[in-house]
């Protein structure tokens, strides 16, 4: 592991959005997934809050000194601009940032200052990209978009006739690398074309979209049979947990004739899935056949399993097809070396938090990740911002702090 900055990470003048300026006003996860996944990729990414920080700057889990750990988390690698929101100075101060940057990111909503129509007319080639919550811009949030994609419906265990959420906020993840493609989509066409992009992204189309796409909405559309609660049980195809004799537990998934033969040579119950399969006069090659009649092979595989303990059970399956993984908490996955050994981590000191593995971007580039950036306070870059970008001298920033204007951070001035 790496302490700090490494040869191997990629070089900032080479990285694929080098050179690209982005102005980030928001808050939550989506909007501001996106800036870190720019930053990541080598975009200078300017995040602009309130002073004080937006409604997500002590976001839970903090630390004891009530230090947001998430809001490190989503902001790795940007730079910190505050001013005050109501000041009309700070938002032309803010406008002229956008201006001069060509591109934002916001799920703001409700402020013209930022509205694309006003801005365009100053910078026609602007790309600005709106996170909403809904196409009409009534608000939603990802827990609330969730209910409505049905998905908890079909989330749980099979005697549980209740909604069933997850906690895993799918639709943010997925709306913030949507549109982090589009900004890099829309950066692509100015280069070649010269033109300005306005995209709108309703978090609850993405999720809509996402229903479509796997088949749900064509499915009940076509009256086909009502999807059921399945519990941990893979839809359409083999898959099950198990309890090992220690009290762990397995998840095992057989989605080829290989997995399901290893499955079945792995339990000692080949000729016992045989003789079931000449009972029934199916065929359990086919991966449909092996769902409908899960509930017999779950007892004749799980006996199994109920009599060895986690490791054997483990080292049994790492000689086999059989896809499977064991259920770890939280706290099990920190200190696995696929986190602890891996390169796509690195130990980050981030300033407020403490030290610890923080990740760069799932993909590497060249056989290198992109650098791993700590996350700023509220406020942190905002004279350097001013004077860097926008031309103001040290005096018209110290002026424009004493007034509220802005806030600016104690180190830059040290």
């Amino acid at each position: 592991m790496n302490s700090t900055a490494s040869t191997d990470e990629l070089p900032s003048s080479t990285a694929p959005l080098a050179g690209v300026r982005v102005v980030e006003v928001s808050s939550f996860v989506a909007a501001p997934l996106c800036g870190m996944t720019l930053a990541a990729l080598g975009a200078d990414v300017i995040r602009v809050d309130p002073i004080g920080g937006a409604a997500d700057y002590r976001r839970w889990p903090v630390t004891d000194d009530n230090e947001s750990i998430y809001w490190a988390g989503l902001n790795k690698g940007k730079r910190s601009f505050a001013a005050d929101f109501r000041n009309p100075d700070a938002q032309k101060l803010i406008r002229d940032l956008i201006i001069d940057a060509g591109v934002l990111v916001t799920n703001a909503a409700g402020r013209s200052w930022l509205d694309y129509d006003e801005l365009a007319t100053i910078r026609p080639d602007l790309i600005h990209v709106q996170v909403l919550g809904r196409a009409d811009g009534t608000g939603a949030v990802d827990y609330t978009v969730n209910a409505a994609a049905g998905f908890p419906q079909v989330t749980g265990a099979e005697n549980v006739s209740t909604p069933v959420n997850h906690v895993l906020p799918a639709w943010d993840v997925s709306c913030g690398l949507y549109a982090a493609l589009s900004v890099a989509s829309a950066v692509y066409r100015r280069e070649i074309t010269g033109a300005g992009t306005k995209v709108v992204l309703p978090l609850e189309d993405v999720a809509f979209a996402t229903v479509g796409n796997l088949g749900y909405i064509a499915e009940a559309q076509l009256a086909r049979p009502v999807r059921e609660k399945v519990g941990n049980s893979v839809y359409g195809t083999y898959g099950a947990d198990f309890a090992t004799s220690d009290g762990a537990r397995f998840m095992i998934v057989a989605l080829t004739p290989r997995h399901f033969r290893d499955l079945t040579g792995l339990t000692g119950t080949a000729d016992a899935v045989a003789a079931l399969e000449s009972a029934l006069g199916v065929n359990f090659r086919d991966e449909g056949t092996r769902f409908e009649h899960r509930h017999v092979l779950n007892s004749l595989f799980g006996a199994w399993f109920a009599r060895h303990t986690a490791d054997e059970v483990e080292k049994t399956l790492a000689g086999t097809s059989i896809l499977h993984e064991r259920y770890r908490t939280f706290a099990e996955l920190a200190a696995d070396p696929r986190v602890t050994d891996n390169p796509m981590f690195h130990k980050l000191d981030q300033p407020r938090i403490g030290s610890y593995h923080a990740p760069s971007t799932p993909m590497s580039f060249d056989g290198r990740y992109p650098e791993v950036r700590p996350a700023p306070a509220n406020g942190d870059d905002t004279a350097e911002v001013l004077t860097e970008h926008l031309g103001l001298t040290d005096d018209e920033v110290d002026a424009l702090a004493a007034s509220g204007t802005i806030r600016i951070s104690p180190k830059e001035h040290a």
